[in-house]
C-alpha cells in the first residue's frame, strides 16, 4: 500500500511538473501578444534569474559540491557547450516558436524532438527503424502535414516562420537532450542546468541586452515573467524530477506529454487561441508518435 501510495504521489508530481511548463510556454505568449515583449528579451532574462534560482537550490542540496562541476576543464568546456548550443538555442527557437505562433502549436512541434533523436539512434547504431519506431516517425510525419495543411495540400494554415522556429525547436531540443552526455550521470541535474542556465544567460544578456527593450510594465507583465522563470523552471523541474525518482523515467517521460496538452487547452481558454478541429488530429498525431517511441523504448 505504501507503494502505491509513494507511485500515485510521483505521478502526481510528474504531471504536475508537465502543465507548469505548459503553463510557462502560454505565459510567454501572454507577454508577446498583450505587452509588447520579444522573445530575444524573455529568453535572457529567463536564463539568467533561472539559472541563478536553479544555482542556489544546487548549493542549497549539496554545499560547497556545487561548484564540482566548474573544476574540471574538460567538465567545464562541454557544460558551456550546453550552455551555449544546448539550452539558450533550445529556448530561442521555442520561445521564437510561440511568438511566430502560439504555445501549443510551438510546444507539440518540439515534441517531435525524439523522433528526431529515434533518427540519430538508428544512424549511430547503423540500423533502420523497426515496428513501433516505423509507425512513430510514420505518424509524427502525417501529424505535421495535417497541422501545416489541415489536409489541403495547396494551401498553409500555419507561417513559415511558425513551422521553421518550431523544427528549429525540435532540433535544438536534441542538441538540449545529447550535449550535456556524462555530466548528468557525474554532477546533479541542479548544477548542469543551473550553471548551464546561468552562463548561456549572460551570453544572451550580451546578445540581445534585454535591458533596451520597451513593453507595457504592470502587474500582468510582471506575473507572466515570474512565472516564466520560478513556475516554469524551479517548481517545474523540482517537481517533475522529484515525481520520476518515485515512478520512473519510462512512465515519466509518458506523463511528460501532458505538457504540450496542458499548453494547447490554456492557451485555448486563457488567450482565446483559436484552434480547429485539424489542429487537435495533428497535435494527437504527434503526441501519439512520442507515446508509440516510449512504447518501443519500452520494449528495448
Amino acid at each position: 500500500m505504501e507503494q502505491k501510495k509513494k507511485e500515485t504521489l510521483g505521478t502526481v508530481m510528474a504531471v504536475c511538473g508537465g502543465i507548469c511548463w505548459g503553463f510557462s510556454g502560454c505565459c510567454g505568449q501572454f507577454l508577446f501578444e498583450t505587452r509588447g515583449a520579444k522573445a530575444p528579451w524573455l529568453v535572457a532574462l529567463r536564463l539568467l534569474f533561472a539559472g541563478l534560482i536553479m544555482i542556489v537550490m544546487g548549493f542549497a542540496l549539496h554545499g560547497k559540491r556545487n561548484l564540482d562541476v566548474l573544476k574540471k576543464k574538460a567538465d567545464l568546456l562541454r557544460l558551456l557547450i550546453f550552455a551555449f548550443c544546448g539550452i539558450s538555442l533550445c529556448q530561442f527557437t521555442y520561445f521564437m516558436a510561440i511568438e511566430a505562433s502560439n504555445a501549443g502549436t510551438a510546444t507539440v512541434l518540439q515534441y517531435l524532438s525524439p523522433i528526431l533523436i529515434l533518427s540519430a539512434v538508428c544512424i549511430k547504431e547503423k540500423r533502420r527503424p523497426v515496428g513501433l519506431e516505423l509507425g512513430a516517425i510514420g505518424l509524427s510525419l502525417l501529424g505535421t502535414f495535417v497541422l501545416g495543411t489541415h489536409g489541403n495540400i495547396h494551401t498553409f494554415y500555419i507561417t513559415g516562420s511558425a513551422l521553421f522556429w518550431g523544427l528549429a525547436a525540435a532540433v535544438s531540443a536534441v542538441l538540449y537532450n545529447m550535449l550535456p552526455g556524462s555530466l548528468i550521470l557525474r554532477y546533479d541535474i541542479y548544477q548542469v542546468l543551473g550553471f548551464g542556465m546561468f552562463f548561456g544567460g549572460v551570453l544572451m544578456c550580451m546578445i540581445f541586452r534585454p535591458w533596451e527593450y520597451e513593453l507595457i510594465w504592470d502587474g500582468g507583465t510582471w506575473g507572466a515573467l515570474v512565472s516564466v522563470i520560478v513556475i516554469g523552471t524551479a517548481i517545474a523541474f523540482g517537481l517533475y524530477l522529484q515525481g520520476v525518482s518515485m515512478i520512473g523515467p519510462l512512465k515519466g517521460s509518458i506523463l511528460a506529454s501532458v505538457e504540450p496538452l496542458s499548453a494547447v487547452i490554456i492557451s485555448f481558454f486563457w488567450l482565446g487561441t483559436p484552434f480547429v478541429m485539424p489542429d487537435f488530429l495533428g497535435f494527437g498525431m504527434i503526441l501519439g508518435a512520442v507515446l508509440l517511441l516510449t512504447a518501443a523504448q519500452g520494449r528495448r
